[in-house]
């Protein structure tokens, strides 16, 4: 989720686009069945930024021009990450989402399992009706990856032996698959080459890996800001701020902190000190330090469209959703 205005300017290149998408994407989620049908008005009404829309739009003017292919994989993005967030709050037992009911607190989990599915077969038969099988396989990959960093991260979290490379493994499975599938789609809907699609692929998975560290640096930064603090650490989820303060850190220290993931997670005195942990040995700097790597690596993926309209917008998007404050 990501709070706070979009600047008006980073839209303006794909204003007319983003409607006509809203317009297709209410279309694309209706059903005939009664129930159906209410869950998807609700989750269309509850519709976040479209983010990753706007980066399949955003590479598509960049690479060509926008299509009804363009429509369709967007369309098929948003699909596909509305239906892993429904099946996410089944999973984490959550009951609110962009501070709105989730469907399972809503309809409860059965439902919403099903609803999950609903969406991505959806999904399928979008693509598979017109013929963008090279979209199908984009995004089918991402959901494989998606799946695979999920799993790779519970079996971690159970031992809690996440080791960097590990981390960046997780994150560019879970989130930034994601984001660099929107852009390979916009790419590829153009009409782009290969090498053009695996340009696309590589920036958005650059965005994509600064985006989940930054969204990690909220469990350790000030409160009152974004997310709750330490919803990391109650989950046993080992992030880059605490495995880097966890690779320097004394022996004693060490255990101490595994000691308190492990068993005592919950106890919120324990949290605030490994978070404090965290902020005064460094964690936070190192992690800003590597979110900007990558986020550098982006915009230099960019230095060749320097007088494209389109190449600017993805670079203010770029910074703001590196720059959110949640």
């Amino acid at each position: 989720m990501i709070k706070g205005a979009l600047p008006r300017e980073i839209k303006a290149p794909i204003a007319a686009e983003l409607d006509e998408f809203e317009r297709r994407f209410r279309e694309d989620m209706r059903s005939r069945t009664p129930l159906l049908d209410r869950i998807t008005h609700y989750i269309v009404k509850r519709k976040g930024k479209r983010i990753r829309p706007m980066f399949v739009f955003l590479t598509a003017r960049l690479c060509g021009r926008v299509t009804d292919s363009t429509y369709r994989g967007a369309s098929l993005i948003e699909l596909l990450h509305t239906a892993t967030l429904v099946h996410d709050d089944v999973v984490d037992d959550a009951f609110e989402r962009r501070g709105v009911l989730s469907i399972n607190a809503v309809w409860k989990n059965k439902i919403a399992v099903l609803v999950g599915d609903y969406l991505l077969a959806k999904g399928l038969l979008l693509s598979i009706d017109h013929d963008d099988i090279r979209l199908l396989r984009i995004v089918s990959q991402a959901v494989k990856q998606m799946s695979e960093g999920e799993l790779l991260q519970i079996e971690k979290a159970r031992r809690l032996d996440i080791r960097e490379d590990i981390y960046y493994e997780i994150i560019r499975q879970k989130t930034a698959s994601l984001v660099s599938s929107s852009c390979a789609v916009g790419a590829a809907s153009a009409g782009a080459s290969e090498e053009t699609v695996a340009q696309m692929f590589q920036l958005g998975e650059d965005i994509g890996m600064a985006f989940q560290i930054k969204d990690d640096l909220f469990d350790y930064g000030k409160s009152g800001i974004g997310k709750p603090r330490g919803i990391d650490i109650r989950e046993k989820k080992m992030t880059l701020p605490l495995i880097h303060v966890l690779s320097k850190t004394d022996q004693k220290t060490r255990r101490w902190i595994i000691n308190t993931m492990k068993n005592h997670n919950h106890d919120r005195h324990r949290v605030k000190r490994v978070i404090e942990a965290v902020q005064h040995q460094g964690g936070l700097d190192y992690s800003t330090q590597v979110m900007r790597s990558y986020r550098d690596k982006a915009m230099q993926r960019l230095e060749r469209f320097d007088h494209s309209v389109e190449a600017e917008g993805l670079r203010k998007l770029i910074d703001f959703v590196i720059e959110r404050k949640y």
